[in-house]
């Protein structure tokens, strides 16, 4: 067998050869960690926003907060997400469960706050939304009897959340009201829904919209917002699982309907489009299913792919 000289051609072009090769090894590996750093960076993006601050309604969570309040925190804070809306203290005071949120680098800048409290004694509520560190307090059900949300139940909650939110303003806080889908029946050519932004005063009392919940009461999310832009400050953000079907005016779903976004029945880059054009404050991912959190990073994901 011949040997190659160190200043033979052959050895020249053997040399070029690996230069060659070991370029692109080191071409395809630097691409392969730009792709993997991207997905890591998207999924768990939530507070590097792009037009929007990604949070998360932390009942999302609800199954996994009972058994490690701080642990469940940090899953939060591990996907990114830096903004946060309360529902409950799980066996802490508001001071010990702010303490957690602190520790873990959230804020809750809203938080969910039952009717029977804000009945039993709206004072308390306001103490403890403000103890949270809360700027919004959202009322998120108004009681009634089964599926019979009626024209007095409407005119009852406008009138309790004027009364409610002159109280939360006179103490710095801002009072929203959470549709789930029942306010959108049908009443004298328009809805329920119509009635109690009517007979709300936007200076006590506005709203978050749910796009999951308002979509299962047959109304559009993106005409919605258009109809009443200065009126929704806060932002639910859940998808539809494909083949539910709508309206529906209970407020109840099965959990496992609520899908990471972009894989339901939603038009999701239109909502945010007309979310960021009214000026949303808040955008809070709600995930009800067993899956969420797998989901959520996976919605957080979604979002910025479409630019946001």
């Amino acid at each position: 067998m011949q040997s190659i000289t160190t200043n033979s051609p052959e050895a020249h072009l053997s040399n070029q050869l690996h230069q060659r090769t070991n370029c692109i090894i080191s071409i395809a590996l630097a691409a392969t960690f730009l792709a993997t750093a991207f997905t890591l960076t998207a999924a768990r993006a939530g507070g590097d926003s792009k037009k929007i601050n990604v949070g998360v309604q932390l009942y999302s969570l609800r199954e996994q907060f009972p058994k490690d309040v701080p642990g469940t925190m940090a899953v939060i804070n591990g996907m990114g997400i830096n903004d946060v809306e309360g529902a409950g203290f799980y066996n802490l005071s508001p001071e010990q469960f702010r303490k957690e949120l602190d520790a873990h680098h959230l804020r809750a800048s809203g938080g969910h706050f039952q009717w029977e409290d804000w009945a039993k004694d709206a004072d308390a509520v306001i103490k403890n939304a403000k103890a949270l560190g809360c700027e919004y307090v959202t009322v998120p059900w108004v009681p009634h009897t089964g599926n019979e949300f009626t024209i007095e139940k409407a005119h009852e909650a406008a009138k309790m959340f004027n009364e409610w939110g002159k109280k939360a303003a006179a103490a710095g806080l801002k009072l929203c009201y959470h549709p789930h889908g029942y306010e959108f029946r049908p009443y004298e050519g328009g809805t329920l829904f119509d009635v109690i932004a009517k007979e709300t005063d936007p200076k006590f009392a506005n709203f978050e919209i749910d796009i999951f919940w308002a979509f299962d009461g047959g109304a559009d999310p993106v005409k919605l917002m258009e109809k009443y832009p200065d009126r929704f400050v806060l932002m639910h953000l859940k998808d539809m699982k494909k083949g539910v079907k709508t309206p529906n005016y209970t407020g109840h779903e099965d959990t496992e309907s609520d899908v990471a976004l972009g894989t339901g029945q939603l038009d999701i880059a239109a909502i945010v489009k007309e979310g960021v054009k009214i000026g949303i404050k808040h955008y809070y991912i709600e995930d009800e299913s067993k899956s969420s959190e797998k989901q959520i990073p996976q919605s957080i994901q979604y979002i910025r792919s479409i630019g946001y």
